[in-house]
């Protein structure tokens, strides 16, 4: 099994915060950096953040910058999201994958997880 679990999502009103969380696989030493991704209704799906391995370098979606920060617990071996600040524009479903780039453009898709649903909702 090498995909990886997401946790964390939920409820929050607008200005509000959510941690998420992705437990990663032990396979995870093949991959470069990890990524959280997100997808609304009706939209593409599109890169939040991305964090490269050893977390020399990470980087934003315009839209969060200042807001979300990106982070690696190794030796809980998850990629966490923090998210505050949250707006109704950030309401999708967050998951998270290994890829093999620095700017987390080439994902491994297998080991995208199921997903966790942020819902920013007065």
């Amino acid at each position: 099994q090498r995909q990886f679990v997401e946790s964390g999502g939920g409820l929050v009103q607008p200005g509000g915060s959510l941690r998420l969380s992705c437990a990663v696989r032990e396979s995870s030493v093949e991959y470069y950096a990890f990524a959280w991704f997100r997808q609304a209704p009706g939209k593409e799906r599109e890169t939040v953040s991305c964090i490269v391995r050893d977390e020399s370098s990470t980087n934003y979606l315009d839209s969060v910058k200042g807001r979300f920060t990106i982070s690696r617990d190794s030796a809980a071996n998850t990629v966490d999201l923090q998210m505050n600040s949250l707006q109704p524009e950030d309401t999708a479903v967050y998951s998270c994958a290994g890829a093999f780039d620095r700017r987390c453009t080439v994902v491994a898709e297998v080991t995208r997880g199921q997903g966790t649903t942020v819902t920013v909702s007065s």
